[in-house]
């Protein structure tokens, strides 16, 4: 894979997740993936021992150049690189168990690469799954992977997680938090700030004229006020500034149907009140080709929006299809970032 056009490709810092789940194997194939390498380079950054337990369950070989953090620069020559921290024995992990362990392992894999990223040496972050479990045990502010970037990076602007499956996109008002919560969250000032982030993060995938459905809260989208005024009350009126903003924004639809309706009416993302309102259609729709990407930040991250998969752990079938479209959506949104005319 290597050439002279090599250097061309973005560079994209790849964070092996979880090592007592698929992360591993996920990682061994993503190397070895001909749509991966004609579109990016990859730096992988782990420990070779487990990489290398990943890529024997995979199946696959591995040709890979050893380079230090401080090499890592985006003028890299090689398209398969590898950081090799060291932090990690096989051993100190069984498979299908979170741990202190293999939460450490991820959050200092995950650390380097958001500050590689930060630093402009490379130009995109992915990683394979984490557990959420495993990470709270080795960073207790642990909320999620939002929570922790904005600590390692001290970014305090708006972030926001989005599914991705590939036209529709969904973004969401309120995310984790419990639903008894939600409610009280919902403003029109929350549904406009995360259209806007909607319509950038769009436009830097290449979609040069988003159209945003906007799914109601309550049954029937409140039924014209039968089950609820929130509809009436805050997300009518924001929608109506969104299109008084110029913004190609329609809604609320009910959550039922809305992405039953985007679907079909070329709506390229739906913004949903709640994280289960989307998640569960989006899943639905394609559990192992759906990708999550953070929006706000100056570079992309990107992940399969499945998780670790720990009943599957080392048996050498995990499906690559969502990491592959986790990279492949990072590597068009630095292509886009690249054109400051789509921007515009």
């Amino acid at each position: 894979m290597d050439d002279m056009h090599a250097v061309h490709r973005p560079l994209i810092a790849l964070v092996m997740g979880d090592p007592a789940g698929i992360s591993p194997e996920l990682a061994a194939r993503l190397l070895v993936s001909q749509r991966v390498g004609e579109t990016a380079r990859l730096v992988v950054i782990g420990d070779r021992r487990v990489l290398d337990e990943g890529a024997a369950a995979a199946g696959v070989e591995l040709k890979l150049q050893p380079v230090s953090v401080n090499e890592v620069d985006r003028t890299l020559e090689a398209t398969r690189a590898f950081v090799d921290l060291g932090n990690l024995a096989p051993g100190d992990v069984s498979k299908g168990e979170a741990t202190l362990a293999g939460g450490r392992f991820a959050i200092e894999n995950f650390r380097k690469a958001l500050e590689l990223g930060r630093d402009g040496k490379v130009d995109a972050v992915c990683f394979t799954p984490f557990n959420k479990k495993a990470m709270r045990l080795a960073y207790p502010g642990y909320d999620d992977e939002i929570r922790f970037i904005a600590d390692v990076l001290q970014h305090r602007q708006k972030m926001r997680e989005f599914n991705v499956l590939e036209k529709i996109w969904n973004a969401r008002v309120t995310s984790h938090i419990p639903l008894s919560a939600v409610a009280s969250h919902i403003s029109q000032e929350a549904i406009l700030a995360e259209l806007d982030l909607t319509r950038r993060c769009l436009i830097k995938a290449g979609i040069t004229e988003p159209r945003i459905a906007v799914a109601g809260l309550n049954p029937h989208a409140g039924d014209g006020g039968t089950f609820g005024m929130e509809e009436i009350d805050i997300i009518e009126p924001a929608v109506a500034k969104g299109i008084a903003r110029g913004w190609l924004v329609e809604g609320p639809f009910p959550a039922d149907t809305a992405f039953l309706t985007a679907l079909k009416g070329g709506f390229h993302a739906v913004l949903t009140m709640y994280h289960d309102q989307g998640q569960i259609a989006m899943k639905m729709m394609g559990f192992d080709r759906g990708v999550t990407m953070i929006g706000g930040l100056p570079f992309p991250v990107c992940t399969p929006a499945h998780g670790t998969a720990y009943d599957i752990a080392g048996k050498g079938i995990a499906n690559v299809g969502a990491s592959e479209e986790a990279l492949l959506l990072a590597a068009r949104m630095v292509g886009q970032e690249q054109r400051p005319s789509a921007l515009e």
